[in-house]
């Protein structure tokens, strides 16, 4: 059962070959018997699991279908959850239960799923490698001495070891892309506002995004059916009507305009992940697809605007962890100001300090126009660049990573080598564009994984362009061994 995709689990339930609780009861078996060797989850919650798959089965026997009935799913740890731990792979959120679902959570349960419990991530999602969890690292599957990605580091990794078949993540700068390419899974980063970040704990409010993780195309767009829609009680959240995804799934590719940018061609890319992007544009032409070159001029501006941004919103969303309300509080404080800088220096782990002072840097009196303003105007560059051409072309694509999954602990001294990684991602959040990698191949027995990218609300395209691809290739197939 460990094997079956989501759309295989949906069609199994309804022949009755088991019934959900048979199912998570499988599950939970399998996280009890490989998780320790993956850290890939921070919260099991059995009770709930259970208690859920028993609901669903009863709705199943009532004569009530969905895709996602009986489906088990996995939470990024920054998805409040009703009483279950949500720690943002944090010291300070230490001991929180939220008090309530977040709205990806609510929804996702309204369609039947079961929450198998909540995954690992890199500290408040800051992060290309899910080494900065207060929880220890997450391990790749693929090989156990590397990363698996960043910041949804947990949920791919879980997905890729069969421990189940989708989860939710959050793309704040790659973050569902990235770990989607180092663990062969394929991921899809929605357009900003298009699922509701109301009870996601924020990270970059204006780049944060949630989307699903899975193994294929068509059940990201089960989960992305479920998860997407206007939310009230979010300001960012956009009124636009949801596209049927599945059925965008089997368009054929006639006509279909590919841009390849030549900049993501440059000397920083590992010339082995290029032939893989290469052999995919080839399979695609088959499909009936044309291409063309093309340019993303203010792309090699992105990493120091993101740089500049994210850490600037960050050090404002993280101002309210400081030992009063919840979360972690340092003993013994002799005053209030004592009381916050403790908590937050015992609190918060390395890399979420770094990115609070540089925040805290770029927005301060004499840095602000130097900085963040300047780095808001080039984020408006890289959107034009995106508008002029997508005026030629339906969608891009490239590598999603540079280079492959690295050694755990080899990039931990050289913070900016690891900010590289996210060169190819990052500008789909600058511009809030739909962003979605997939399975391309292997280099030395490592995933590598290919993005494609869409204008606004496309989401259905670069589904469509991915479950095509896959019809014709089984790379999304291979599993890791031991898994």
């Amino acid at each position: 059962m460990h094997r079956l995709t989501l759309a295989e689990i949906a069609r199994a339930l309804a022949a009755k070959q088991f019934s959900a609780e048979e199912l998570t009861r499988g599950l939970l078996q399998r996280i009890a018997q490989h998780d320790p060797q993956l850290n890939s989850f921070i919260s099991v919650t059995d009770e709930l699991a259970l208690q859920q798959a028993k609901a669903a089965d009863v709705r199943r026997a009532a004569g009530e279908t969905g895709a996602l009935l009986g489906a088990p799913i996995g939470h990024k740890d920054l998805f409040c959850t009703k009483d279950v731990l949500t720690s943002c792979g944090s010291k300070i959120l230490q001991g929180f239960k939220a008090p309530y679902n977040a709205t990806v959570v609510e929804k996702l349960a309204a369609a039947g799923s079961v929450t198998l419990g909540k995954l690992n991530m890199d500290e408040f999602a800051m992060g290309s490698a899910n080494e900065s969890s207060h929880y220890g690292p997450v391990h790749n599957p693929w090989d156990l001495t590397r990363v698996p990605g960043g910041s949804s580091g947990g949920s791919a990794a879980a997905i890729a070891a069969r421990l189940l078949p989708a989860a939710t993540g959050t793309d704040t700068g790659g973050s569902i892309r990235q770990p989607a390419a180092l663990t062969n899974l394929t991921g899809i980063k929605p357009t900003y506002g298009r699922v509701s970040r109301w009870g996601m704990i924020a990270y970059a409010s204006s780049l944060d995004q949630g989307g699903p993780l899975a193994r294929t195309a068509e059940d990201c767009a089960l989960m992305l059916q479920a998860m997407a829609g206007f939310d009230p009680k979010d300001s960012t959240s956009v009124d636009q009507p949801v596209d049927d995804y599945l059925a965008a799934l089997n368009k054929p590719l006639h006509g279909l305009r590919i841009g390849l940018p030549r900049e993501y061609f440059s000397a920083g890319l590992d010339a082995r992940i290029g032939e893989k992007v290469l052999a995919v544009v080839e399979e695609l032409k088959k499909l009936g697809a044309s291409v063309k070159d093309i340019s993303l001029p203010t792309m090699q501006h992105a990493i120091p605007a993101y740089y500049v941004i994210a850490p600037a919103e960050a050090s404002s969303n993280l101002s309210r962890f400081d030992g009063v309300r919840f979360g972690y509080r340092c003993e013994n404080p002799v005053n209030l100001e004592d009381l916050y800088k403790r908590s937050r220096g015992e609190g918060f782990g390395a890399e979420v300090k770094r990115r609070i002072m540089i925040g805290t840097y770029a927005l301060s009196a004499g840095y602000y126009d130097a900085y963040y303003l300047k780095a808001q105007k080039i984020r408006r560059l890289i959107k034009n660049d995106f508008v002029s051409a997508f005026n030629e072309v339906d969608v891009i694509l490239g590598p999603t990573t540079p280079n492959l999954a690295w050694k755990l602990g080899e990039k931990n001294n050289d913070p900016v080598a690891a900010y590289l990684e996210d060169i190819y991602t990052i500008t789909a959040n600058l511009a809030g564009i739909p962003g979605l990698s997939m399975p391309a191949g292997f280099v030395d027995g490592l995933p590598v994984g290919v993005q494609l990218l869409a204008p606004y609300f496309q989401e259905g395209r670069l589904l469509n362009v991915a479950h095509q691809y896959q019809q014709v290739t089984d790379w999304h197939t291979q599993a890791p061994a031991g898994f």
